[in-house]
């Protein structure tokens, strides 16, 4: 059995992968950043989260759902 969602997940992450590859020319195994400088990318990267977010909160509240599209 295989869950197609795990899948979908994964082949997306791999997309990422390339596309990250491919504009800095490196990896996630790269070791030209300290701790600190990683956990600043990590904040910047849930920040942007949090404006997404909001973003969709403010258009979901635009046009309420019903029970039926629960």
């Amino acid at each position: 059995m295989k869950d197609k969602i795990v899948e979908k997940v994964v082949e997306k992450y791999h997309q990422r992968s390339q596309i990250g590859i491919q504009k800095y020319n490196a990896t996630m195994e790269r070791n030209d950043l300290n701790l600190h400088q990683w956990l600043t990318h990590l904040q910047e990267e849930l920040m942007d989260a949090t404006l997404y977010i909001e973003k969709l909160k403010i258009e979901v509240g635009r046009f309420p759902c019903t029970d039926e599209q629960l």
